[in-house]
């Protein structure tokens, strides 16, 4: 369905963006809320959707309408199976202060690494918070 680097560009895009929206959905429970000040918080929220939202138009123009199987293929899953392991993580530790602190330290590490990604996809499709 999509050729070549365009497929390399789209899988990128699908796993940034499943990235963030693992992101938003573990910082949008109601768990969350305890172990952080609500104004940063919906900050985070507002922020992480208005990525995800760029992201939806990045990705339809790489892939034009047309539905994909990306968000099954290795690296998303991958991505999948490591936000599993935070939900487990704070299950165990009964989603204590401490416990949202060592994910809070974790989920920006992870952020931090898709910054040249993210550099890397501006320059291929101009500054991503543009409408």
């Amino acid at each position: 369905m999509v050729e070549g680097s365009q497929l390399q560009e789209a899988q990128a895009i699908s796993v940034l963006h499943e990235m963030l929206q693992q992101s938003f959905n573990l910082f949008h429970t109601e768990r969350s809320s305890a172990a952080w000040d609500t104004t940063l918080l919906e900050q985070l929220l507002t922020g992480l959707h208005q990525q995800l939202d760029d992201l939806d138009a990045c990705l339809g123009q790489v892939m034009g309408e047309e539905d994909s199987a990306l968000g099954r293929t290795g690296p998303t899953l991958a991505v999948k199976r490591y936000f599993q392991g935070i939900h487990v993580y704070l299950k165990e530790k009964g989603y204590s202060d401490c416990a949202w602190e060592t994910v809070r330290v974790e989920i920006m590490r992870s952020l931090s690494s898709s910054v040249s990604l993210q550099e890397r996809l501006k320059m291929m499709y101009g500054d991503l918070s543009s409408p």
